[in-house]
């Protein structure tokens, strides 16, 4: 079954009593299903609350601008508009955040204001910016070793390694990020995570997370040498952030994010059978608090009247090595960098980027004071055209804005 764009019918998955469509436990996250799980998540996988707090959600004010008719061109030379690419990108949400003011705020698909929308790997920013909450208060050592923090992973590839390694994405440690294949260590993670079933005739996979951790014995490469997209990397620092701490993840982003940037809503985790919340892409949140989380970027960590994100480790997610950086990587950000769980566009410019499997992108431009969110269902994990060319559109944007 294919999937279908904004602007073509809706197929009606899980809409009547009983569900005629019903959604396949095995594949809730492929086309054109995850059009409708995508956006409840927690109809489909166990979670974890990522608490709001009781405090009032901090302002963003609206300014609306209708920027839908701005043109730009695409990789293959056709000129497309914002409003046309955002129905050919499968796009669920879209906000533009600029100078502190929300100038469009677009919901499609069935999304609401109120609406949790899975992340993918822009939770891996989420985690990382709390870990920098926790070097400021000396619970973390970005150079201290990872088995200072878990001694269990000496009889791992990741012996040696330090915390900078996992942050930067640059251990050896051999990990295969193949979406499509289910045996490759990523459809592992599929299966220890909880999201899915192990393949037919499959019995030696892991049954959680820290299982699939401690699984990770061979070295490909120095530590540090290169880097490497592994969403593992994620997952072993939550647990060195989990240990140091005495609190599970969901805790921390509420007490260090959720809370003093004044979230709209509580936002929430997916959970394994250990009760691990996955750190590497099984956040949810709504389109304003992913916005609200990008204007935490913005101004160094400072946000809703207070400090929020310590400045240093702000600073420093905007300075990454485009050296260690190499294909695929560099066929959408050709000059770009990884560095603290965010993707740096072009190393001679401040913006970064959150960016997750099927379209998610929080893109953060401190030069120009601009946030722009989009949440969306691609029909598959990874589109290199989508992809430039939504940066494109977002440049088009920005040149449009004063």
């Amino acid at each position: 079954m294919t999937s279908y764009r904004n602007s073509e019918p809706r197929l009606p998955i899980m809409r009547e009593s009983p569900p005629r469509l019903r959604v396949p436990f095995a594949d809730w996250d492929r086309a054109p299903w995850n059009r409708w799980s995508f956006q409840h998540v927690r109809e489909v996988l166990p979670t974890a609350e990522v608490w709001r707090g009781n405090g009032q959600p901090s302002s963003l004010p609206q300014l609306p601008q209708d920027l839908s008719g701005i043109p730009f061109t695409g990789v293959d030379g056709a000129t497309r508009t914002v409003e046309s690419f955002l129905d050919e990108s499968y796009t669920d949400g879209f906000l533009v955040l600029h100078k502190g003011r929300i100038l469009t705020e677009r919901y499609f698909n069935g999304m609401g204001e109120r609406t949790l929308h899975l992340s993918q790997s822009m939770a891996k920013s989420v985690t990382a910016a709390t870990a920098g909450c926790l070097v400021a208060q000396g619970l973390l050592d970005p150079d201290a070793l990872i088995t200072h923090y878990l001694p269990e992973l000496e009889a791992t590839a990741y012996k040696g390694a330090r915390l900078r390694h996992v942050l930067d994405m640059t251990s050896g440690v051999r990990f295969n990020e193949d979406y499509t294949d289910p045996l490759s260590d990523i459809g592992r993670s599929d299966v220890a995570s909880g999201w899915k079933p192990a393949p037919a005739g499959v019995t030696d996979f892991p049954e959680h997370m820290w299982e699939l951790i401690l699984s990770l014995t061979t070295l490909e490469r120095p530590h540090g040498e290169l880097f490497a997209y592994r969403s593992i990397e994620t997952d072993v620092l939550a647990f060195c952030m989990e240990r140091a701490s005495g609190r599970r993840l969901p805790e921390l982003v509420s007490e260090f994010l959720w809370q003093p940037m004044g979230a709209d809503e509580s936002g929430c985790f997916t959970l394994d059978r250990a009760g691990y919340a996955l750190a590497d892409g099984g956040l949810n949140a709504t389109l304003r608090d992913y916005a609200r989380f990008g204007a935490l970027y913005l101004h160094d960590g400072f946000f809703n009247g207070r400090q929020i994100v310590p400045a240093d480790w702000v600073r420093q997610t905007r300075i990454g090595d485009a050296r260690l950086f190499g294909e695929p990587y560099t066929l959408t950000t050709p000059n770009g960098a990884y560095r603290n769980q965010f993707w740096i566009e072009d190393v001679s410019r401040p913006a970064i980027m959150c960016r997750g499997v099927f379209g998610q992108l929080i893109y953060i431009d401190s030069s120009r004071d601009l946030v722009v969110v989009k949440l969306s269902s691609w029909p598959d994990f990874l589109n290199i055209e989508f992809g430039v060319n939504t940066l494109r559109m977002i440049h088009a944007l920005a040149n449009e804005l004063v």
